[in-house]
């Protein structure tokens, strides 16, 4: 991203423009992982509190000064594929969870019919000496679990079906 570069941001209906110039002149810090303490142009101190976050969206729900606000940021790719009719918000929806590599199931962290959020741990695969969280990308349900944990899995191997 260049300086000139935008982020689009949209706030409860309200939309935002800041560029990397902007954002590097900001005066934030985070205090712990989901709580940011920053100061305004007018020297105040503001404090914030991230509730919830789609890394995959690039959406945020964020409290401060007792108010809630749903947050939407678009980078300058976000903002050129919108512009081409695009739209990586609205990305397909996944049918199924595939093994990334071939290894072995340790744990299966999921049950049928469940209902899981986007970054919830459905499986633990150990592939060369590593265990691997396989996290979901989007809401989901589960239709079918095809594995059970000590089963060995090839690369591209169905491993959970979703609704």
């Amino acid at each position: 991203m260049t300086a000139n570069d935008s982020y689009k941001v949209l706030v409860n209906g309200f939309t935002f423009c800041f560029t990397k110039t902007d954002l590097d002149a900001l005066d934030l810090v985070a205090i712990t992982p989901t709580e940011f303490n920053a100061i305004d142009n007018n020297h105040r101190s503001v404090n914030a509190r991230l509730v919830s976050a789609g890394m995959l969206t690039k959406t945020f729900t964020i409290e401060t000064g007792g108010e809630t606000f749903e947050v939407a940021i678009k980078d300058a790719l976000d903002q050129r594929l919108e512009e081409m009719g695009f739209s990586t918000a609205s990305g397909k929806q996944v049918k199924e969870i595939k093994a990334p590599m071939p290894g072995l199931v340790l744990e299966v962290s999921v049950a049928e019919g469940q209902a899981v959020k986007e970054g919830d741990r459905m499986l633990i695969l150990e592939a060369m000496k590593m265990e691997n969280s396989i996290l979901i990308h989007a809401d989901a349900t589960i239709k079918k679990i095809n594995v059970q944990a000590g089963q060995a899995v090839e690369k591209g191997q169905v491993l959970v079906e979703l609704e």
